[in-house]
């Protein structure tokens, strides 16, 4: 009895011992799965399409409507270029497209006139004045496009928001001369926000298209809920180039220890709350979620 005991009391510690090795195992099992295999990553970002405002037109700004980083809808006047110039652009157009016309109406009248007196105005001079009539009709169309265009310049000088966003922190202002096609100013889409998770190539195997995504937004306590829109279909090939005559310019050097390349990985924000800011390069850990996916 005395040796049982004995035995006893040396088989509970290493029997402690035991459960703690196996647990301790299973643990850094699962730990080592998770960090090496489990598809996640802390190398997300928050991105969105940002458009650049370039005038069509060229100008002083004389109001601005907005302010900085504010939150614009679609149609809503940014600023307005000065519109007295492209307005006296518009009358000279219309007033010659009226001289134009009065041209054609006496050229029409001359050629009927003609026409009527056709037994005693020589053939050559009938033709003539038709000529004359065909001439001035293009010359009409001609000074009615340049009125067209007068009109769209003129509408063109109050610049509105293409789509609905945030408008940057670096806003025009009144007196800044503008230039046709150069960016004045850039807005980001409020309705184009989504993550891009940086995954491992070797992580790649358990991603699949629409398969459920969790996300943390740094310095956020709520996570977000999304799905994969898509995965990269290539990136860029740092050890080849092409040289002066196109062809592939490979570089000699191996480095033995290879990193796994980061692939992008697109997804889409299923519901995000309403008092949740969205900006563009935030960081984010992204993870995907064990269900179904695949080609939609």
């Amino acid at each position: 009895m005395v040796m049982m005991k004995k035995l006893a009391g040396k088989a509970g510690p290493v029997a402690l011992t035991l459960i703690v090795v196996v647990a301790a195992v299973m643990v850094g099992r699962h730990l080592w799965d998770y960090y090496t295999n489990a598809p996640w990553t802390r190398d997300g970002h928050i991105r969105a399409d940002v458009v650049q405002i370039s005038p069509d037109v060229s100008g002083l700004i004389t109001e601005v409507k907005v302010t900085d980083n504010q939150l614009v809808k679609r149609g809503q006047v940014l600023f307005v270029i000065d519109r007295a110039r492209y307005t006296l652009a518009l009358k000279q157009a219309e007033a010659a497209l009226a001289m134009q016309s009065a041209g054609l109406a006496q050229a029409k009248r001359e050629a009927a006139r003609n026409r009527g007196l056709a037994d005693l105005v020589a053939r050559e001079n009938i033709e003539q004045s038709e000529a004359r009539v065909q001439q001035d009709e293009a010359n009409v169309a001609a000074a009615a496009s340049a009125v067209d265009v007068a009109k769209l310049n003129l509408q063109r000088t109050v610049v509105s928001s293409p789509v609905d966003g945030y408008l940057n922190d670096r806003m025009p202002r009144v007196g800044d001369y503008v230039s046709t096609g150069k960016p004045v100013l850039s807005l980001v889409d409020a309705r184009s926000f989504h993550v891009d998770g940086y995954f491992e190539e070797t992580k790649l195997g358990r991603v699949q298209v629409n398969q459920p995504v969790e996300i943390q937004i740094m310095g956020e306590a709520r996570k977000l809920r999304g799905h994969v829109q898509s995965i990269a279909a290539g990136i860029e090939d740092r050890d080849r180039s092409n040289g002066a005559t196109l062809l592939p310019n490979v570089n000699p050097t191996f480095n033995w220890v290879r990193l796994a390349q980061r692939i992008p990985v697109r997804v889409t924000l299923d519901e995000v709350p309403a008092d949740f800011r969205m900006i563009a390069g935030r960081t984010a850990t992204v993870a995907v979620l064990p269900g179904k996916g695949g080609q939609p």
